[in-house]
């Protein structure tokens, strides 16, 4: 059983501490960690059942709209997703996606926008998913390739979408995608809008399917002659960037939540397999290397946590965390390489069998040191705010 004392912590509310509570009981009785080959059936059948068990509702923004709040609480999504990733990996994707894959419109959708597609992706009957990176535009958003025309038309006017992305979680099987492209109102990143393209849009296509070591769906996506309604653009013209970076502000700091859950299941991974391991006429544990590496696994992860719960905590009290959802992701990532890292050694051979939980660990943080920023990106986020705190400190 993972170490829950963190809930006591000021930064939560007994809310927190409730959702927590239910949500464990609820991911004990309800998930699997084997999901079978098809995994984007799994993945479908996941987001049904958090739809269903009323989980999702904390994905999106807005009661009207059958959210569980009306402003997207951010350490609630950390709670979710730390607890659903130290079950599964897959349980966790599922979710974070549809919150991802929505937070555009949940921040800055029109009404129409709020009430067509919030509340059916709250349910679980659709499924969304987040289009910004591109072949030669990961990090670099403001060297977007992917353009998008507008037309004057008497039947009203439409944009022509023309490009590719790349690295789309949910890729294939996503209802529809909210996809970042070069408008021209400026130059840079200041030229990008937002759009919510729906999966059976004519000249939109799935060009391929992406194979990863974690497996979820994933997939290039290919843009031809694609029309797509004013009605459909999120927010103002020239305003994608803005869209973008608030979205990955909301939900950069849970991808470091989902790293503690995977740090804290191979804690205790590690921890059971301590102590029973016989080894020279004692058990693993006893050895003083072992207990070593077990308190420095501890303080791992909580130092990531004191970094996670600050930052969410931050942004719920209306606060900008650029530096620190960036310090947080980064150390809770990196952490959780370490930790799980140490608990397949501790494992030896078998921690390096397929589909053993400290195996399946390995592969799944992989990806998360890379997506929505890498871990090198997030130190030049981190330099670049303090660099700015201080020269407006001068002034």
């Amino acid at each position: 059983m993972s170490d829950t004392s963190y809930l006591s912590w000021p930064f939560f509310n007994e809310e927190h501490r409730q959702l927590q509570i239910k949500l464990d009981n609820w991911v004990s009785q309800n998930l699997h960690q084997t999901h079978g080959s098809d995994v984007d059936q799994a993945c479908r059948d996941l987001v049904k059942q958090l739809g269903d068990a009323g989980w999702l509702k904390h994905a999106i923004g807005g009661k009207a709209y059958g959210a569980n709040q009306d402003v997207i609480d951010t350490r609630a999504i950390c709670i979710l997703r730390e607890t659903l990733a130290r079950y599964s990996g897959l349980a966790d994707f599922a979710f974070a996606m549809q919150g991802l894959g929505t937070g555009a419109i949940s921040l800055f959708g029109s009404e129409q926008q709020k009430v067509t597609y919030l509340e059916q992706v709250g349910q679980g009957k659709l499924i969304s998913a987040f289009a910004l990176s591109e072949p030669n535009a990961g990090s670099d958003v403001a060297a977007m390739q992917c353009s998008a025309t507008l037309i004057h038309a008497v039947q009203g006017d439409y944009y022509v979408l023309e490009g590719e992305k790349t690295w789309i979680s949910n890729g294939g099987i996503a209802d529809f995608y909210v996809v970042f492209a070069r408008t021209g109102e400026a130059a840079g990143a200041r030229g990008i809008s937002a759009f919510i393209v729906d999966a059976n849009t004519e000249g939109f296509e799935i060009a391929e399917r992406i194979d990863v070591i974690a497996p979820h769906p994933l997939a290039r996506l290919k843009f031809n002659q694609c029309r797509v309604p004013v009605s459909q653009r999120i927010g103002e013209g020239g305003q994608g960037f803005k869209v973008a970076m608030a979205t990955l502000d909301v939900f950069r700091t849970s991808v470091a939540a989902a790293a503690l859950g995977f740090a804290r299941r191979a804690l205790d991974e590690a921890m059971a397999r301590a102590t029973s391991r016989p080894m020279f006429g004692q058990t693993l544990a006893d050895f003083q290397l072992t207990q070593a590496k077990l308190a420095q696994m501890a303080t791992t992860i909580d130092s990531a946590a004191l970094l996670v719960y600050r930052a969410a905590w931050q942004r719920d009290q209306g606060q900008r965390v650029t530096k620190e959802a960036a310090m947080a992701k980064m150390v809770a990532t990196e952490g959780a390489q370490e930790v799980i890292d140490a608990a397949v050694q501790m494992f030896g051979g078998m921690g390096v069998r397929s589909d053993v939980p400290v195996e399946r660990l390995y592969r799944e943080i992989r990806a998360l040191r890379i997506y929505e920023g890498a871990t090198e990106v997030q130190q030049l986020i981190i330099a670049r705010e303090m660099l700015k705190d201080y020269k407006d400190a001068k002034l």
